[in-house]
């Protein structure tokens, strides 16, 4: 037996106990009986029949592991964040493991075709499921389909609360998924990695964005300027400033969060100019993920 066979097994189990927990003894038994089926013709009609039915069998209720369940989600799998997933959600990702066989370059073929084909709820659910499934590099055309979306929700199925992204994307990848996420509307906070994976070209395309959103007489996310500041140094603190004036305070508490990682003395100066501000950042009161 492959480790990757192992993982599965292990998450599969994981996601049954969890179904277990919130479903009665008929539903369980079809959860079962659809496993059993999809594991013993992975290519067969089970699998989209099961996927189909799931909303209908088990429910929409929302999830809510208690903190003994979160903990086990986190060791597990580090960084999996199922707290806003559904009960039919996990059940349609758990179809879709049942169906891997210890084959990848089929599973990974077979989920693409599932997500392509599937209405908006099938693949919100089936894209949440990026951080559960082997073969992770074999599934990342699938993720860059999801990125792409038009539909919001389908993409920060991707983007959001998942490590995914940030384990598998290029540079490349990842700085379109930032700019994507503030073009739609996206929250970026929910991006797991994101300071991690911050770069030099991501600010500048940043930056080049924010300007043509000014050009056009348009708003620009607080939120944007956390990808800057670390890079801002000489070539961006005029757009620090501007943003740091701003009678909005969300957008100056924003930029002062910006400063407070930029590389140049000049920030720092700036920082000293508003000591409430200063002294929240220093003292943890604001943050990115307090921002607003």
């Amino acid at each position: 037996m492959t480790s990757s066979t192992d993982d599965v097994l292990r998450r599969i189990e994981l996601l049954r106990d969890w179904l277990k927990r919130r479903l009665d003894a008929e539903q369980l038994d079809w959860v079962d009986e659809q496993c059993a089926r999809i594991a013993e013709a992975p290519t067969g009609k089970a699998l989209t029949l099961a996927i189909g039915l799931a909303p209908r069998r088990v429910g929409k209720e929302q999830l809510r592991l208690d903190a003994a369940e979160a903990a086990g989600a986190e060791h597990l799998r580090p960084g999996l964040s199922p707290d806003d997933w559904t009960v039919d959600q996990v059940t349609r990702i758990l179809f879709v493991l049942a169906s891997y066989a210890g084959a990848e370059d089929t599973f990974a073929a077979r989920l693409d075709g599932l997500v392509r084909s599937g209405e908006i709820s099938e693949q919100i659910a089936l894209l949440r499921g990026l951080p559960l499934y082997p073969a992770p590099e074999q599934v990342l055309p699938t993720a860059s389909e999801g990125v792409r979306s038009a539909m919001q929700p389908v993409f920060e199925a991707v983007a959001h609360k998942s490590p995914y992204p940030a384990e598998q994307f290029s540079e490349a990848m990842w700085n379109q998924l930032v700019v994507k996420a503030l073009f739609v509307g996206s929250r970026l906070a929910p991006i797991q990695g994101l300071d991690a994976r911050r770069n030099a070209d991501l600010a500048r395309m940043l930056v080049d964005y924010a300007h043509e959103r000014w050009a056009a007489g348009r708003t620009v996310s607080p939120e944007l300027w956390r990808c800057v500041g670390p890079f801002a140094g000489d070539n961006y603190l005029d757009e620090l400033i501007r943003v740091f004036e701003s009678p909005l305070e969300i957008e100056r508490q924003a930029a002062a969060l910006a400063l407070s990682e930029c590389p140049t003395p000049d920030a720092l100066v700036i920082l000293e100019s508003t000591p409430t501000l200063w002294r929240d950042i220093r003292s943890g009161r604001l943050t990115w993920e307090t921002l607003g």
